[in-house]
C-alpha cells in the first residue's frame, strides 16, 4: 500500500521560510516523479513543483514560486522536500505531496497516482 505523509507545515511570518517533507512508502520510490501541489480556501488545487526520477533530477516550478521554492529528493530516504523561502500571504494553503509513475513531468494533478493528506502552511502578513 502506497502512503505519502507530509510534514513541516505551520505558521510563519511573511518573508520567512519553511521546509516541507514528504515521506513515501513506495518500494520503487526512485522511479516516481514527485510533485507538490497546494490548495487555498475556495480555490482549485494548483501545481507548485515537481522533480523527475531520472538521473539529472529535472525540476519544474510554477511561475508563482520560481526563484523562491526549491524541490529536492533523497531516494535513500524515500523523501521529497520543498524548501520555501520569501513566503508571502498568497502562499497560504494546504500543501500536498503527490507521486506519478509516468515519464514526463506535468502540472496536471490528474496524472499523479498517489496523494498525501496535506500539511497546512499559513503565512501571516
Amino acid at each position: 500500500q502506497v502512503r505519502l505523509m507530509e510534514s513541516g507545515g505551520g505558521l510563519v511570518q511573511a518573508g520567512g521560510s519553511l521546509r516541507l517533507s514528504c515521506a513515501a512508502s513506495i518500494r520503487t520510490f526512485s522511479r516516481y516523479i514527485m510533485g507538490w501541489f497546494r490548495q487555498a480556501p475556495g480555490k482549485e488545487r494548483e501545481f507548485v513543483a515537481a522533480i523527475s526520477w531520472w538521473s539529472d533530477s529535472t525540476t519544474r516550478y510554477a511561475d508563482t514560486v520560481k526563484g523562491r521554492f526549491t524541490i529536492s529528493r533523497d531516494n535513500a530516504k524515500n523523501t521529497v522536500y520543498l524548501q520555501m523561502n520569501s513566503l508571502n500571504s498568497e502562499d497560504t494553503a494546504v500543501y500536498y505531496c503527490a507521486a506519478d509513475r509516468g515519464t514526463a513531468i506535468t502540472s496536471n494533478p490528474d496524472t499523479y497516482d498517489y496523494w498525501g493528506q496535506g500539511t497546512q502552511v499559513t503565512v501571516s502578513s
